[in-house]
């Protein structure tokens, strides 16, 4: 038997979500400061929306629609380095961390400096 491909471009019959109401349940999330990935797991899991692909966009650019977007991998990176400079000024001697700190820094640095040169929209 061949697979078809309907199931993943056709909403199904229990799903009673409009367009307009998927987005504005993704914006009301966004300004809780959830990221995309968060977001479609609260969608799955609260809401029962499988996927926002059904509606024929992406939770990403509803949010940079909305001037909402955070790239996670920034934000994740940024909370790794706030927990190594705190543990960094508890912890004076230890040089592993003070490196890590550097580390860290230069990953968001050219993060930062990638989404810039690809014409991402970040909002930090």
């Amino acid at each position: 038997m061949a697979k078809t491909k309907h199931s993943q471009t056709e909403k199904p019959v229990w799903l009673k979500y409009t367009p307009e109401e998927v987005k504005a349940i993704i914006t009301k999330l966004a300004e809780k400061g959830l990221t995309s990935e968060k977001i479609g797991l609260v969608l799955r899991d609260s809401y029962g929306i499988p996927k926002t692909k059904l509606f024929k966009f992406k939770i990403g650019q509803v949010l940079k629609e909305k001037r909402a977007y955070i790239d996670s991998a920034i934000k994740n990176l940024n909370l790794s380095l706030e927990k190594q400079k705190k543990h960094s000024e508890k912890h004076k001697q230890d040089q592993k961390t003070k490196r890590a700190v550097t580390i860290t820094s230069a990953k968001i640095k050219k993060l930062k400096e990638y989404n810039k040169k690809k014409g991402h929209v970040s909002s930090d």
